[in-house]
């Protein structure tokens, strides 16, 4: 991949999507994968395809923004759907996925209010990474979810997209989708925060929060073991405080560790206790002036991620990752 986030990629030429605005309305069915081996049965997938694309666009051009949640929703379950066929997905998740946004459109279309907010976990995807399910959800109902809505909607699917990736190739195939679902997350906090901020009269502080995690190797605690993209996500957040205007009342740091106990648990405690000091230190060589930072740790008490059944020991390891963290909350206002 070559973006981030998905982007539909050669779903049809603008021949069929003009000819897609007047479709049948009716559910796609994908050919059977074994059965896409001629030119026609492709063709036959394309054209489902641009016909869904096609009545995202009309709902677009009667009035409904790109930006909502629902329109949005569909837009990324279109996404992974044509995403995975074009790998030549075996499973029945490219059916699954369209069928998710078919559902959508279905009830835009129709007017039905209110319509689902639910992200089904299709085709028995895992349910990885509680902790940015939660971030997610923890916008839906809030002011600003008026300004996240895309990102909330397209992290939602995202991580379906990568619990599916992880039943079907383990950790390896699955990461490079949670890291595009982190990014929604945080592009999601980002505009959730900043919802309203521009009107004429602003409103009065508030306390806000932006989190970051910084990740470290197996059974390791120091600067150089820690994972280069977390240290680019927690510089990140530093970012968005100075070009935000954002004041830092406060750093909250949590450490943890994995649920390999093979030195026990009081060592997974202390261990966890060593990857906070880390990053203190760490920030307060970013400027962050120490009587702002506090720090606390939970050992193996809190994984986000379990990769049962998951072997060999290695893979385990790797798939443990998220677990083997440091959590950093900047309390801010504005």
């Amino acid at each position: 991949m070559n973006n981030t986030k998905h982007k539909i990629l050669g779903i049809a030429v603008a021949a069929s999507l003009a000819a897609a605005a007047g479709a049948s309305a009716q559910q796609t069915t994908l050919s059977p994968q074994q059965a896409r081996i001629t030119d026609e049965a492709i063709h036959a997938d394309l054209t489902g395809y641009a016909t869904t694309q096609g009545r995202i666009k009309a709902l677009n051009d009667a009035g409904r923004p790109v930006r909502d949640y629902h329109l949005s929703k569909a837009q990324c379950w279109l996404d992974v759907s044509f995403h995975e066929y074009t790998r030549n997905d075996r499973s029945d998740f490219p059916q699954a996925a369209l069928t998710e946004a078919e559902k959508l459109i279905a009830g835009m279309e129709q007017g039905a209010s209110p319509l689902p907010t639910d992200t089904p976990l299709v085709n028995g995807a895992a349910r990885l990474r509680e902790d940015l399910w939660k971030r997610l959800g923890a916008i839906h109902g809030t002011p600003g979810f008026e300004c996240a809505q895309q990102a909330v909607a397209c992290g939602e699917v995202e991580l379906v997209h990568a619990g599916n990736e992880f039943n079907q190739q383990q950790w390896r195939h699955a990461k490079p989708y949670i890291q595009i679902a982190e990014d929604w997350v945080n592009d999601a906090e980002a505009l959730a925060r900043q919802c309203g901020v521009a009107s004429a009269e602003p409103p009065p502080a508030s306390p806000l929060a932006l989190t970051a995690n910084v990740l470290f190797e197996f059974d390791r605690d120091q600067r150089g073991d820690i994972r280069a993209y977390s240290l680019q996500s927690l510089d990140q957040s530093l970012a968005r405080i100075r070009e935000e205007g954002l004041t830092l009342t406060g750093v909250e740091l949590i450490g943890h560790a994995d649920r390999l106990q093979g030195r026990g648990y009081d060592y997974n405690q202390d261990l966890s206790e060593r990857r906070a000091r880390t990053v203190r230190d760490l920030l307060e060589q970013r400027g962050i002036a120490e009587p702002l930072i506090r720090y606390e740790y939970r050992g193996d008490t809190e994984q986000v991620q379990r990769c049962e059944g998951v072997k060999p020991q290695a893979a385990l390891r790797e798939c443990l990752i998220p677990n083997r963290r440091v959590e950093v909350k900047f309390n801010v206002t504005r």
